[in-house]
């Protein structure tokens, strides 16, 4: 899942050799247009027809290949930029808080004639705190004012069956507050639907990216895991059922036709081949609180979220759970981002008529 803190010291930064460019795309195929950008007021979240809201810097560089620049290709190493021209920062009756100054950056583009606000958010539920990220999740709903608000972006697998890059999508998200017994976990729910037509378009297929996964590249992976946190594990070990491994054509899943909630963590939480949480689509770090703020102002929501990190070994200990999971989201997080960013526009080109 997506906002990693890694129990060493020093951070674990491995690296693959098969490292391709996310594709420019060719939305003829579908008989469709790229997003067009429009001028967007500095400073200012002004009205929209949808928000789409993504977080960590591997996603906003998915997010800004498929909604801004998909015209040409995107290498590797621009998973880690931290500013893509024609994107502002919203810093508007921003509370004191040390070390966090704004709220997100934005920028505006054009869908079948209809305005949708893009958003990098800076506001986090574990950093600076749920209270912030309410704030924040209630200006975009006012100043805004979207028919439908979108989060996309990285997390936990939950099911052994999601292989890295799966995409779920759904309309519910339960926190998962420390300390409470499951029973006592909120879920925030509402009757959106994705609209899967433009999905279902015959050669709409050859848009998605399967995610580069290599056997050689995982071997190599764990030579540098064991190296650094002077393990002595096997991939069979770190890669129960092979899930690290991308399937040859990534799956979307649409789940907002059932009642499957994602689980939103305070706290770094681990899904592993136990199967704990495998009754919800993922586990992640913002959306439930998206959906109860939503809720508040009646604005549709969906969430799109890709698997990063699919679940773990429930026999290793947890902090090799965690740091694997944070080593495989690290090296594939902007592949896997790139087919979930994909699915949110398919959905909004189907919607936004």
């Amino acid at each position: 899942m997506s906002n990693y803190k890694y129990s060493s010291k020093k951070s674990f930064e491995p690296t693959i050799s098969n490292t391709p460019d996310l594709p420019a795309i060719d939305w003829s195929l579908i008989g469709a247009e790229a997003p067009k950008r429009v001028n967007s007021k500095i400073n200012r979240l002004t009205k929209a027809d949808a928000v789409v809201i993504t977080w960590a810097s591997a996603e906003w560089a998915a997010l800004q290949q498929v909604f801004c620049s998909s015209e040409s290709p995107m290498p590797y190493e621009d998973k880690s930029k931290s500013y893509w021209s024609g994107w502002h920062k919203f810093d508007v009756d921003l509370p004191d808080y040390s070390g966090w100054n704004f709220w997100c950056y934005y920028t505006m583009v054009k869908m079948n004639g209809k305005k949708v606000l893009l958003i990098k958010s800076n506001t986090h539920l574990d950093y600076p705190g749920v209270e912030y990220l309410e704030e924040f999740i209630n200006k975009v709903c006012d100043y805004v004012k979207p028919k439908v608000l979108l989060s996309i972006g990285t997390a936990g697998g939950t099911r052994p069956e999601d292989h890295e890059g799966t995409v779920n999508v759904v309309n519910a998200g339960t926190l998962f507050p420390k300390g409470k017994p499951s029973s006592e976990w909120p879920t925030y729910s509402n009757k959106w639907k994705a609209n899967w037509s433009t999905i279902e378009k015959p050669k709409f297929s050859k848009l998605l990216f399967p995610v580069p996964t290599t056997e050689k590249d995982l071997e190599s992976l764990v030579k540098q895991y064991n190296a650094f946190y002077k393990e002595s594990l096997t991939l069979a070990e770190l890669n129960p059922g092979n899930v690290n491994m991308a399937d040859p054509e990534p799956k979307l899943n649409n789940f907002t036709k059932e009642k499957m909630s994602l689980l939103t963590a305070e706290s770094f939480v681990v899904g592993t081949t136990s199967g704990e949480y495998k009754d919800y689509a993922v586990i992640e770090m913002d959306d439930a609180i998206i959906g109860k703020v939503c809720n508040t102002h009646k604005v549709p929501f969906g969430f799109f979220r890709n698997i990063s990190d699919p679940v773990q070994n429930k026999d290793l200990s947890s902090d090799n759970q965690a740091n694997w999971g944070g080593a495989i989201y690290s090296t594939y997080g902007f592949y896997t981002s790139f087919n979930g960013a994909l699915a949110a526009w398919a959905v909004l080109n189907s919607q936004l008529k």
